[in-house]
């Protein structure tokens, strides 16, 4: 799941006074647009060569890559990103409310009203499997990211094409990282659904009826 004022039109646009300022704007924002120097062959956190070009939502696959949150995330480092999916869409749900949760958390104000995009994909490839909970408990630290971001990159220095591991926010639930760009195949947007925080960390959620 994407947020979707991570898709389509630019926040940027409701700032502009006209046509040359937005074009200003834009310049100056796609100085500092991680996707845009990577693709650009200027940034160093993953390779030009590993991202994807003219397929459908490209961006989409190269930004899940190319931003990174600045602390990592389970099996990421700041650097690199990778493509986080899940089998069941309940457990997209879960992971995103946990994350956006703390976002809030963090600020103090559990309020927001957000929409997601849920887009689907393909995997064709051999992942590392730590569905063995017992025997990778410490990679699945609901509270901590540091043994699993070591174990993700040794595998990735290794060649490992990515991890499918249990759900930490989701019980039952099944979560893929998958680490190559090139592996996230015949991406497809579904449905869009609405989050809304009113003073608690669960949200409520809905889907938003197609136009």
């Amino acid at each position: 799941m994407i947020a979707s004022k991570h898709v389509g039109g630019s926040v940027l646009s409701r700032i502009a006074d006209s046509d040359k300022h937005l074009d200003d704007i834009f310049t100056l924002d796609n100085a500092t647009n991680d996707r845009i120097l990577v693709e650009s062959d200027i940034s160093s956190g993953i390779d030009i060569h590993e991202l994807v070009f003219g397929v459908p939502y490209h961006r989409i696959v190269n930004a899940a890559f190319t931003h990174p949150h600045p602390l990592g995330s389970r099996f990421n480092g700041p650097d690199r990103g990778a493509w986080y999916a899940a089998l069941e869409i309940e457990t997209s749900k879960a992971e995103v409310s946990y994350h956006k949760a703390v976002d809030l958390v963090e600020i103090g104000v559990l309020e927001d009203d957000v929409t997601y995009d849920d887009y689907t994909a393909d995997f064709s490839a051999n992942f590392h499997d730590l569905r063995d909970a017992k025997r990778f408990t410490k990679y699945l630290n609901p509270g901590s990211y540091v043994a699993s971001q070591r174990l993700a990159e040794e595998l990735l220095a290794s060649g490992s094409l990515g991890i499918i591991y249990p759900s930490v926010r989701r019980p039952g639930g099944t979560c893929i990282a998958c680490f190559r760009p090139a592996l996230v195949m015949n991406v497809t947007k579904q449905s869009t659904y609405r989050f809304v925080w009113n003073g608690t960390t669960v949200p409520t959620i809905s889907l938003v009826p197609s136009s």
